[in-house]
Order: structure tokens, then sequence, then C-alpha cells
């Protein structure tokens, strides 16, 4: 094996002849500068001011550039002002809630209320329900990537609402947005049309269907499980599939199970739908409840009758939203923003309605709301 040992001036890099022994320093014959010689090390030893070894002096290049470009701790970090994704949480309240607004901006039929809608549950379902902030999901165009309401988070986040629901839980989805109605062909409507509620993304992704809102959260529920679903979009009368929805003028209720024999029952638990306006009616967004500030007709009414009659019963609830609408019908103040208005003659006499999955008709007309 060759021993000699390969020295290069530190100056101008030129290679010298090997030292001699307890030689020190030599002088370089291109640049006449001196390099000091170092004793080597055992091979079992590492050097502390080596580039070559695993360990660097403090100020050594190689040891600077390797710090920053590990990345820094951030497992127990948070930033400010952002709670941690319930997509994430290893707890899971047994209050749980999805809220969706969805303001459609860089298209010409633009909501403005959306966001204020969920601004106006997200507090009612804290300070009137009791609900912990790490159990909800707030899908708004403001928020993060993951929580933007586009069609694969929408579902990510009502999948995540019902994912091992047991008894005692305490669900709420809530959307604010464009609802549509398109032709079904399976026999499954007792009208011929599936309602659907339009993500951003649903002109490239497309709508969800209401048989797929009631295969991700209706049919899971297992008994002692109750889902309350709140939908403030057009055609959304029965954007859940529920068995019964009542009929205010008649004081009854209709059968809307599936003519084609569909089950779309729960496993056990209760659904119960309060929706902006029937089938074939379209939503109102506007200005005429608050004065200056745009929401959704229907939810305005909701949060505030709520807030103000603590212990309303769903009938009462159903009474005061009837009668907000007929007062400012009245008085020819309502304003509209929604772009189907131009398309629709009864688009200012939108009628809230309730559907519920089972026949508890009586014992839940007279409960209480998330009793």
């Amino acid at each position: 094996m060759d021993n000699t040992r390969k020295i290069q001036c530190n100056h101008c890099r030129q290679r010298l002849s090997s030292p001699k022994a307890n030689e020190e320093k030599m002088t370089c014959p291109a640049c006449k500068l001196d390099t000091i010689i170092e004793t080597p090390k055992p091979k079992n030893q590492r050097s502390s001011t080596s580039c070559n070894d695993r360990e660097h002096s403090l100020m050594c290049p190689k040891r600077i550039f390797n710090k920053l470009r590990k990345p820094a701790d951030v497992s127990t970090k948070t930033p400010l002002n952002i709670e941690p994704s319930p997509f994430r949480s290893s707890s899971r309240p047994n209050k749980r809630a999805v809220l969706c607004g969805v303001t459609y901006n860089k298209r010409k039929y633009r909501l403005k209320g959306t966001i204020n809608d969920v601004k106006n549950m997200r507090d009612m379902l804290i300070i009137n329900f009791k609900f912990q902030e790490n159990g909800i999901i707030v899908l708004t165009e403001e928020e993060t990537p993951e929580h933007i309401p586009i069609k694969k988070n929408i579902e990510k986040a009502l999948k995540w609402l019902v994912e091992d629901c047991k008894k005692g839980d305490s669900l709420v989805f809530y959307f604010s947005g464009h609802g549509l109605r398109q032709p079904e062909f399976n026999g499954d409507e007792t009208d011929g049309f599936d309602e659907t509620i339009c993500p951003l993304d649903f002109i490239k992704e497309g709508v969800i269907l209401d048989n797929d809102i009631n295969s991700i959260i209706v049919q899971p529920l297992v008994k002692g499980v109750k889902l309350h679903a709140i939908v403030d979009a057009c055609h959304s009368g029965t954007i859940l599939d529920l068995s019964y929805k009542y009929n205010r003028k008649e004081n009854i209720w209709d059968n809307n199970t599936p003519p084609s024999g569909a089950n779309k029952a729960t496993s056990g638990g209760l659904a119960i739908c309060i929706s902006a306006c029937a089938d074939d009616q379209v939503a109102t967004d506007t200005t005429a409840f608050s004065g200056n500030t745009m929401n959704g007709a229907m939810t305005y009414i909701l949060t505030r009758s709520i807030r103000k009659f603590p212990g309303l019963t769903y009938g009462d609830l159903l009474d005061l939203i009837h009668e907000a609408f007929e007062d400012v019908n009245k008085n020819e103040c309502l304003v509209n923003t929604n772009f189907l208005r131009r398309f629709y003659k009864d688009s200012l006499s939108q009628v809230s309605q309730i559907s519920m999955c089972l026949h508890y008709k009586l014992r839940m007309w007279l409960g209480m709301i998330c009793n």
C-alpha cells in the first residue's frame, strides 16, 4: 500500500512533495507561501474541523448549509390564531359540525352572503349549543387549501363528520351556496328530479347529488346519533332524500320514500333537514333583514330566532321563518342577488322545508331543536 501523504498548497492548490518527518510547514514553490502540515489523526477519531468528516467546526460552510437545509421541528407548533385542523384531530367531540359557504368569487353567479352565513352558524353552535371549536370544520374560500369548498374537500369533511359515530353524538351539516336540480331516471324521486349542491369547482368536477349526501351522512347514522342538516340553497327541499317532509299548508307529513324502493334510511339514527326552499324554488341572498350585510334569508332568520327564543320547537322555528318572509314581502323590500332570479317568477316566495328520516312526527314536532 502506498502510504505517501498527498499535500496541497492551502493558497494556490499546487501539489507539494511529501513532507519530511516532524516537518510542520512547507513552502509552495509556485506562490512562495507556507502551508501548515497537520499531524494525521487515527481513522476512528473524528475531526471537529475537517469538512470531509461528519463533524464540522462552528463556522464551516458545509455545517451551516446542512443546518439551514434541515427542516425546522414544527410538530408542536401551530400558526397564530389558527386552530389545528379537525381532520387531524385525535380527539373527536361528540358534538361535531361541518359548515360550508361557497361564494364562487371568480364567477358571474357570485354570492355575497355565504361567508356571513357560516360565521353566524358557527357562533350560534358555539354560544347556544356549546360546540367546541375543534369539533367544527369550516369550508370557505378564505380558508387554507384543504378547507377550500371544492368537491373532494366537502366529501372528505362529510365522511369525517359521521366516521365512527356513536350513541350520544350530535352532528350538524350546514351548506350555503348554489343548488341545482337535474332529471333522474332510476325512480328514486317522487318528482323525477335529483337535488344537488354546487361545490366551488362544480363546473369541472360536477355537483354533489342528494343520493351521495344521503349515502355519506344519512345511512351511516346508528341508533342514538342525531344529525341536523341546514341547507340554504336553491332546490334544497329534499336534499338529503329523507323519508318524510312536512306539508305546512295541510299540516301533514308527506311520504318521500323512493318509489323505486331504494333504501335511503339511517342505520337507526335520526336525521333532520331544514331547507331554505322547496325543490322547485330558488333561495334568496339578501340585505333585507340585516339592513347592511348580505345573508342567506333563511339562515339569518333561523339563527336570529334561535338566539332570541331559546327552547324553540321545530314547528315554532318554521312558523317564525315563514312569518319573517311574509313581513318582508308585504313591505316589498326583499333584495335578491341570486343570478337565477331572472328566470323564476316565484323567487320571493321561497317556502322553507323540514324533512326527517323516521316517522317521529309528533315527538319530533314538539321536541326542542338540537335537544
